[in-house]
Parts: structure tokens; sequence; C-alpha cells
């Protein structure tokens, strides 16, 4: 995760370099970025995410799998106990013995179903409850990069800022 982590904050500082050699708008604050360079940064920024959010993903797949799996082996497993009666039909007693191994074939069938699909979803919690955590670490850190990112660039606009009023003072000065 620290691997992930490196990759996010390298990945903000190329978003950063990117913004540093945009071009400067005449008018006001803003700047022209290459769209394409910035829509590549964004992709890149996008797989660099943490594997515990895919891999939480694929837990909760994986859980729809077994439950559907889960559900199919119930299925057959009716089918086999109803065809299973219906063989022994003729006699009252097999009958009987019949319904009664029917029922109990469904009743394991449906609590092995259950157990598969509580161990999923314990599995699929575990592994959200991790990915959320190492997500909300990676945000923080980030939110953190970002706003001293943005205290850095503040201060070297505010230079800037002060330069370009000196020089237009300076010019003012020759002028009268």
């Amino acid at each position: 995760m620290a691997n992930e982590s490196m990759d996010i904050l390298y990945l903000i500082d190329r978003l950063e370099e990117l913004v540093a050699r945009a071009f400067h708008v005449p008018l006001g604050s803003g700047v022209v970025v290459h769209r394409q360079r910035l829509l590549d940064l964004i992709d890149r920024m996008r797989v660099a995410m943490p594997v515990d959010i895919r891999e939480a993903r694929e837990v909760l797949q994986k859980q729809e799998e077994v439950l559907a799996e889960a559900q199919e082996e119930a299925g057959r497993i009716i089918a086999r106990a109803q065809a299973e009666l219906e063989e022994r039909l003729k006699d009252e007693a097999v009958v009987k013995a019949a319904e009664e191994r029917a029922q109990q074939i469904v009743r394991e069938g449906e609590e092995r179903a259950q157990s598969l699909v509580r161990d999923g979803e314990a599995q699929a919690r575990e592994r959200l409850d991790e990915a959320e955590k190492g997500a909300q670490q990676q945000m923080e850190e980030a939110d953190l990069y970002s706003l001293q990112t943005m205290r850095r660039l503040e201060t070297q606009l505010n230079n800037f800022l002060n330069t370009i009023r000196k020089g237009i003072q300076t010019m003012e000065e020759r002028g009268h």
C-alpha cells in the first residue's frame, strides 16, 4: 500500500508540474492546460488506485458467484430429491422416508447456501473495511499534499503579483 501511495503522490507531482508549466491567461489567475496530457494523467491516477478497492469489488463479485453456485446446487439437490421421491411412490413407507430425506437434503442445501453466503458477506465486509481505511488514509495524505502544494503556489503567485506591482509602480514613477 505504501508503494501505491507513492504512485499517487508521484502522479500528483506530475499534475502540479503540468499546472506549473501551463500557459497563463493574460487576465485573471487562470491557466491553459494541455487537455490530453491532463486526461492521460487522470487515467494513470485511476490505474494507481489502491489494490484493496479493486479487491473489494472482486470479493463482492465472488460472493455473488458463490451465492449463484449455492442456489444452483440447492436446485440440483431438490431436483434429485424429487426424482428420488417419484421413484419410490409405489410404497407408502418408502414415500414417507423419501419425503423426509428430500426435506433433509433441501435443509442441508439451504444451510450450506446460507453458510456460503454468510462467509462471502463476512469476507466482503472485511475487504471493504480495509479498502475504505486505505482509501481514507490516501485521501488524507493527498489532501495534505494538495494543501501544501496550493500554499506553495499561493506564495509563488503572491511573489509574482508583488513583482508586477513593483514594476508598475516603477514604470509609473518614471512616467511622472
